[in-house]
């Protein structure tokens, strides 16, 4: 194989390999936390690498573009942040289906896209940072619980972040591995792919506390980043059709335990970057080798549960946390950022302390209340320029 050839398919393995290691620790603590099993947590690992893989494989081949797809990262945080709902696991899988069905609407009608355009940035971002803080802070937890293997990890992770950033998380994911099988008596695990279907039930608390911020997370740090991204490397997919694809991914994923899939943010830039193929029209050959590399990754989603299980939950956490923390970096930046009114900057402080507290009220998350009381003191404290505004264009 040529090398021109050669280079965005070594591009797409990396890609895909980097998006599974980085983040597959909290897809299983999400679903665990939202009641799932260990087969359950499997299915729901397996059936996203498989929407995420299909979905980058049918963008890429028709639009020939790098359209590179991925499960939603701060969606997973947002289940373990969360915990369990009224109707249990079950509740949760509708809650899935809810916000696959709304990503699609989207799609079809641009006006919800202009809706969720118009949540003030830094109230979004304050409350993914109020999502991500609890899990970013398992690192220290980890060291003060299990120093011997925590350790190693944290030092691994700072390395190869200084001098290889890329491979950073796989690197401390590795590390806890081989700290998991040293430590662990035996590893026993479903060598054949677990599928556990389930009935969704839905509920209003799974509604509005898991749907509707799923839903928002969703968009805001992953979608429309996802879009800019591609458009940096002058790739402009129908953002409709990419919705609709991701959305019907979403939907279909849910009955087996996906929570939600989108177009990636941070790894797309692997696919689409130079680094892929010096000629953009090339670059699709990087996301279509992910999408399939994915796929294959997904058959070991029995291995990875298992891992999972033999580890303290608290040395997974800080595998996940290492993962989160420049994605809590750039929504703090978001939500604290210079520039934004004095006003503004309170509203993201509400927003951020209350989805950070963890609290729950009516069995909804704190992710629902931080953006409704965020965007009511909002509301509050700019209610005269929103009225001024809004009669301003009115008269025009």
């Amino acid at each position: 194989m040529e090398r021109t050839t050669l280079r965005p398919v070594i591009a797409g393995i990396v890609t895909a390999v980097v998006g599974f290691a980085s983040s597959f620790t909290i897809v299983l603590a999400g679903l665990r936390a939202v009641g799932a099993d260990s087969r359950q947590a499997a299915s729901g690992l397996l059936v996203l690498c498989v929407a995420v893989g299909v979905t980058t494989i049918v963008l890429s081949v028709r639009h020939r573009m790098p359209v590179t797809a991925a499960w939603s990262t701060p969606g997973a945080a947002l289940l373990l942040s969360t915990g369990p709902v009224d109707g249990g696991y079950t509740a949760a899988i509708g809650a899935f289906l809810v916000c696959g069905l709304a990503i699609m609407a989207t799609g079809l009608f641009p006006a919800l896209g202009r809706l969720i355009a118009r949540i003030p940035q830094p109230i979004a971002g304050a409350m993914l940072a109020g999502i991500l803080l609890k899990l970013c802070l398992a690192p220290v937890a980890a060291v003060a619980q299990v120093p011997l293997m925590a350790i190693p990890v944290i030092v691994i992770w700072a390395l190869l972040y200084r001098f290889a950033r890329m491979w950073a998380v796989p690197g401390a994911l590795a590390a806890a591995v081989v700290a998991i099988v040293v430590t662990a008596p035996s590893l026993t695990f479903d060598a054949v792919p677990v599928v556990a279907p389930a009935v969704p039930a839905f509920t209003g608390s799974a509604m509005v506390g898991i749907a509707l911020p799923l839903f928002l997370v969703t968009m805001a740090s992953q979608n429309v980043p996802g879009m800019a991204v591609l458009s940096g490397y002058g790739f402009r997919p129908p953002f409709g059709e990419v919705l609709l694809t991701t959305g019907a991914g979403t939907a279909a994923g849910a009955f087996l335990g996906g929570h939600a899939i989108n177009l990636a943010a941070i790894s797309a830039a692997l696919a689409a970057g130079p680094d892929a193929h010096e000629d953009p029209a090339r670059r699709w050959v990087a996301s279509l080798t992910s999408g399939i590399c994915m796929v294959v990754l997904g058959l070991g989603s029995g291995l990875a549960v298992a891992l999972v299980l033999l580890a303290p939950p608290v040395l997974i956490e800080a595998v996940a946390g290492l993962a989160l923390l420049g994605a809590l970096a750039a929504s703090i930046a978001s939500a604290f950022r210079a520039g934004v009114e004095r006003a503004g900057v309170e509203s993201a402080a509400v927003t951020f302390v209350v989805t950070a507290s963890g609290v729950s009220f009516f069995g909804v998350g704190s992710a629902f209340w931080g953006l409704l009381v965020g965007g009511a003191f909002h509301l509050l404290t700019n209610y005269k320029d929103s009225f001024r505004s809004t009669r301003v264009t009115e008269s025009a």
